[in-house]
């Protein structure tokens, strides 16, 4: 239990006086070699490399990149200008259309930050116009971001299947039924809202506007319908889908559409290359600390920590789920599947619980950390897009976070609604 308090003590202690979680995780492996009189500067060299030596992992900076690209292309704008010509003329339309575009757009990128990031830039100047609550309209953006992690292609699930050594193509293909039905009950919680505020509707397009809506959006659309068929098809690999996705994002952003330029396109590779050297740095680091972690046995003494409730898979999942809501409150995403995946993934098969689903469900509850307090890196995303205060942000998402209660009980009790879906597709 020893090494189990000077981890936690350690990276705890690390943020807490400033350090990236990065450098925190390295100082955490260190201190944990010292601890062990096992220190070996060449070891700790060797891990923090092998940590994004992984060519799964090149799935990060093509995602990353396929992103950039969509939104400085225009395929996000045309997208929500799709959602907009068909649901924005119902009454809170625009929340319609944040939803839709939401769902859209995370079959796309598989970033919370950067679709939450296109969604609130266009849709919360227009929620102004129409007198929509601040807080209601920039929690709505904000819940329907992380959609982005769920639905394939997800970084995260690229993240965690290389991490825990999970079929990546199982865990995108487990998210598609569970991350629609993310999307059905933001639209059940946003009707009461929009009931209840009489927000006002936009003019209803004709047909002809839609169809031109339709039209212009075209090329944006293919782009899931290519991956998720790549991938359904055994065409190719999650890792080859990433980088399809950034060619098609490129082609169609300078081709197509012609948004973007060859000196858009550089600066588009920077902000990408510095993104990805960031969660790149996170993996390496990870690594330094989860091979310590493995050395030390920590999983196995966790493992007895859990062991009364090893036996009943419920429950043991409605505890999991309790401390990683809780570690998602303080923790981004990303660091939380490198420093927890490791060590909760055995711990799961140990209690019989099938590793696609915990994975699943790791990343759910992950996600859902994005848009809980303090920290809520996606709430803040939006709050510094909109110009709004965080409290602002914080208070119009509780009734979404709600919803996603009630569907994080409901996948804890009844797991069949992910593995069936998963078995019909796969």
């Amino acid at each position: 239990m020893l090494v189990t308090v000077i981890f936690l003590a350690v990276l705890i202690i690390g943020m807490t006086i400033g350090m990236s979680i990065a450098n925190a995780l390295v100082l955490t492996g260190v201190v944990l070699m010292w601890h062990l009189d096992f220190f070996d500067s060449q070891l700790l060299a060797q891990n923090l490399q092998a940590g994004f030596d992984s060519f799964p992992l090149l799935a990060v900076p093509f995602f990353i990149l396929a992103g950039e690209l969509m939104n400085a292309g225009g395929l996000s704008r045309r997208i929500i200008d799709l959602a907009r010509a068909f649901v924005g003329h119902i009454r809170g339309g625009l929340g319609y259309v944040a939803i839709a575009a939401a769902v859209l757009l995370a079959s796309m990128s598989g970033s919370a930050i950067a679709d939450t990031a296109a969604l609130a830039t266009l849709l919360i100047p227009m929620m102004r116009e129409q007198k929509y609550p601040d807080s209601y309209g920039a929690g709505l953006i904000a819940s329907g971001g992380i959609i982005a992690p769920i639905i394939p292609p997800s970084m995260p699930f690229v993240i965690y299947g290389v991490t825990t050594n999970v079929s990546i193509s199982k865990l995108f293909l487990a998210g598609i039924f569970p991350g629609l039905m993310m999307g059905f009950f933001l639209l059940f919680a946003w009707w009461w809202i929009a009931r209840s505020h009489k927000l006002a509707p936009m003019p209803r397009l004709n047909w002809a506007e839609r169809g031109r809506a339709l039209l212009h959006s075209l090329w944006a659309l293919m782009m899931p319908v290519i991956i998720l068929g790549g991938l359904k098809g055994g065409i190719f690999t999650p890792t080859e889908a990433a980088v399809v996705a950034a060619v098609y994002a490129l082609f169609v952003s300078m081709i197509i559409y012609r948004q973007l330029s060859v000196r858009d396109v550089y600066q588009v590779l920077v902000g990408a290359a510095k993104t990805t050297a960031i969660v790149m740095f996170l993996c390496g680091a990870a690594t330094v600390t989860a091979y310590m972690i493995t050395l030390a046995d920590l999983p196995n003494q966790l493992a007895e920590v859990f062991a009364p409730v090893m036996g009943n898979p419920t429950i043991f999942m409605a505890l999991m789920m309790l401390f990683l809501l809780f570690v998602g409150t303080a923790m981004d995403l990303t660091p939380t599947i490198l420093i927890f995946g490791p060590v909760c993934a055995p711990l799961a098969i140990k209690a019989g619980i099938d590793p696609v689903y915990f994975g699943f469900m790791f990343i759910f509850v992950g996600s859902v950390g994005l848009i809980t307090p303090p920290v809520g890196t996606v709430q803040n995303v939006v709050a510094g897009v909109g110009r709004l205060r965080m409290e602002t942000v914080i208070k119009g998402t509780n009734p979404f976070l709600a919803m996603y209660g009630i569907l994080l009980v409901l996948f804890t009790v009844f797991p069949q609604l992910v593995l069936a879906p998963l078995k019909w597709m796969h």
